[in-house]
């Protein structure tokens, strides 16, 4: 049996190494690639084509960012949750529970209005940092939700 985790010092933020390198890494490779090409391609392309090209090496970096800015904060009020596309912000008593099955792309948390969120700033790809985080979080949670036991 794994031995238990105590809870970490709050304020805590939890976010995916690999996955914001990544991310970051192949939004920067982008824009510079979508410049490069504006600059030196051919000549039937205008300066309306050399703008739009950028543009969307832009909006690709964006995306790209959205995917880099996940994490999972916790704090005395309680857990946020920011995800690719929308931040979740619960208290304390809102929260039940989180488990990381093997496999799994990233944690579920679960919550007492009967919701289960993906917390994708833990990335189950990082298996050992995966389970220490969601074993730190399972402990706060244990210490400050509803569920605690006095």
């Amino acid at each position: 049996m794994p031995e238990p985790v105590p809870p970490p010092p709050l304020p805590v933020v939890w976010r995916p190494r690999r996955g914001r390198i990544v991310a970051y890494g192949f939004a920067t490779l982008v824009v510079i690639g979508a410049v490069v090409m504006a600059v030196f391609i051919a000549d039937p392309f205008k300066l309306p084509d050399r703008i739009a090209i950028v543009l969307f090496g832009c909006a690709v970096a964006f995306v790209l960012h959205l995917l880099g800015r996940v994490r999972v904060e916790a704090d005395d009020e309680g857990v946020t949750l920011v995800n690719a596309v929308r931040s979740h912000r619960y208290t304390w008593p809102e929260v039940i529970d989180v488990t990381l099955l093997p496999g799994e792309p990233w944690p579920k948390i679960d919550f007492s209005d009967g919701r289960t969120i993906g917390a994708m700033g833990i990335q189950g790809s990082e298996k050992a940092l995966a389970q220490r985080a969601t074993a730190e979080l399972a402990a706060l949670i244990h210490e400050r939700g509803e569920a605690r036991e006095d």
